[in-house]
């Protein structure tokens, strides 16, 4: 199980890179289109790469999702979602020590701009988990249909990664986009009280939306 682990560290590493680096430093001239175009090109390149080994999740969401649908052993899941969070954490981790040249408060500021949050002048807690839920929701429906019996598996990462795209490109603006709990916590981490207070909002609504799509999933393509 060490390589499947592995690959899953890996896997949301490059994912939460792609999320830092294009809201980082892309973001502020091109705008969020950037964003939701680097993490659906990260998940389709480590899916490729190495969702051979591990199945590639790099998302606690997607891994409740697929027991739920019965696709994965739940025994397995509690490892692989602390892979998936110290890989998260640990992109998070090399994008602040890249940014130690910018003032203290710089860089918190800079973190809780493209963590996960809700209220505030943003969008309420309702609307924030509603877009969360559904979104992963959708995702997990994605994801179980392009991988089952039905589906076309040699095409498998390039439809979750168009579907992470748009999934994007309509979340960011309410709720900046989570639809992974490791994500969010990476942010979170250095994105101050507030980003802190809100994070549990993006680890129920994900994981219920997850597991709902898996549901829907099994339902869906299972005999």
């Amino acid at each position: 199980m060490t390589k499947e682990l592995g690959a899953e560290f890996v896997g949301t590493f490059m994912l939460v890179a792609s999320v830092c680096g294009a809201a980082l430093f892309s973001a502020p001239n091109v705008g969020f289109i950037a964003v939701a175009l680097s993490i659906g090109a990260a998940v389709l390149a480590m899916a490729y790469a190495v969702g051979p080994i591990s199945g590639g999740h790099f998302n606690p969401a997607v891994t409740c999702g697929l027991v739920a649908a019965g696709r994965f052993e739940a025994g397995k899941a509690l490892p692989y979602i602390i892979a998936q969070v110290v890989g998260g954490v640990a992109a998070a981790v090399i994008f602040y020590i890249i940014l130690q040249g910018a003032p203290a408060s710089g860089k918190w500021n800079t973190f809780l701009a493209i963590s996960n949050t809700y209220g505030g002048s943003g969008f309420p807690l309702l609307s924030v988990a509603l877009i969360e839920v559904v979104m992963t929701a959708l995702f997990l429906v994605v994801i179980t249909g392009v991988t089952s019996s039905k589906g076309a598996p040699g095409f498998a990462p390039l439809a979750i990664g168009l579907t992470l795209v748009t999934i994007h490109l309509v979340a960011i603006p309410v709720s900046n986009a989570s639809v992974n709990p490791a994500r969010s916590t990476a942010t979170a981490l250095f994105g101050g009280a507030e980003a802190m207070g809100s994070l549990w909002l993006f680890w129920v609504a994900p994981i219920v939306g997850g597991i709902i799509g898996g549901l829907i999933g099994k339902a869906f393509y299972e005999r």
